[in-house]
């Protein structure tokens, strides 16, 4: 697992993992190492204010849009291709980041164990919001996942009551604190089994003003101690039922990125791309 540095004080976390050579954990593979976002998950099993998931929509790059949606074997047959092109040399890591929830999709694990078999030398990663992580982590460990990323925006239950419309578990929809109990609970094990088990995990926030900015450091903390190695803090991007909120101001995403600094480190070269992205970020 990573390594952490901290010294007494005041003085700031430096993200010090070891070198994975996946560009969406490390610095030290920002652009070097390229990545492959591969769009087979189609479905979700929550529902976010701020998400608005479309396909083929050629004016935007962010997360939840891709080009089109693809089966494993094309999946397959996209890597391939882009392994013999000019970025096949940069091309490390594998990853399944949408455009609904990874493991809510029965092709997200016949693309991992495809991966496995013809690419086993490329990392192979995800993007998670965590419901279903307990339950799938044996199966993701069994394909040989490496790396994870885990979406918690908050761990305050009135704040969650504003960011998530309804979550759909075990063929029943849940909305209000039901909804958000269940996932919470479910976010936070699943993120510490995944740790336990050895993967490498990262949490994603959304910075949404008025709704969970001011108790990002508790959130900080939280995950810092059930092992998780690095944080990545996203400013919202007004679309859906939050069209109409501002995003956080540049200026404030820095100075969030520098308080949480001081309890784990911070990401801060995301570029929020799309599910389908190739290349370098």
């Amino acid at each position: 697992m990573a390594s952490h540095c901290l010294e007494t004080g005041n003085r700031i976390y430096t993200a010090t993992p070891e070198p994975t050579e996946h560009p969406c954990f490390s610095p030290d593979g920002h652009g070097r190492a390229g990545r492959i976002h591969l769009a087979v998950a189609a479905e979700c099993n929550i529902s976010c204010n701020y998400c608005v998931r479309k396909y083929d929509c050629a004016n935007e790059s962010r997360p939840g849009v891709t080009s089109k949606l693809i089966g494993a074997e094309e999946a397959i047959r996209v890597v391939q291709e882009a392994k013999l092109s000019s970025l096949g040399a940069y091309l490390h890591v594998a990853g399944i980041a949408g455009p609904g929830e990874p493991l809510a999709n029965p092709e997200t694990f016949a693309t991992l164990a495809l991966l496995k078999d013809k690419f086993p030398e490329m990392k192979r990663c995800l993007s998670s919001n965590g419901l279903l992580l307990p339950e799938k982590l044996p199966e993701l460990l069994a394909l040989g996942l490496s790396h994870i990323t885990v979406t918690l925006n908050t761990l305050d239950t009135p704040s969650a009551l504003q960011i998530y419309g309804y979550v759909r578990w075990q063929g029943q929809t849940l909305i209000g604190r039901p909804a958000v109990t269940m996932l919470l609970e479910n976010q936070l094990l699943g993120i510490e089994q995944a740790v336990r088990a050895g993967l490498h995990v990262k949490v994603n926030t959304v910075v949404i003003p008025g709704i969970n900015d001011t108790r990002l450091t508790v959130l900080a903390r939280e995950i810092k101690q059930r092992g998780v190695e690095i944080h990545n803090l996203l400013p919202l991007i007004p679309q859906g039922k939050f069209a109409l909120r501002p995003a956080p101001r540049p200026a404030d995403m820095h100075h969030y990125r520098q308080e949480l600094g001081r309890v784990l480190p911070q990401m801060s070269h995301c570029r929020q791309c799309q599910a389908d992205a190739i290349g370098l970020v």
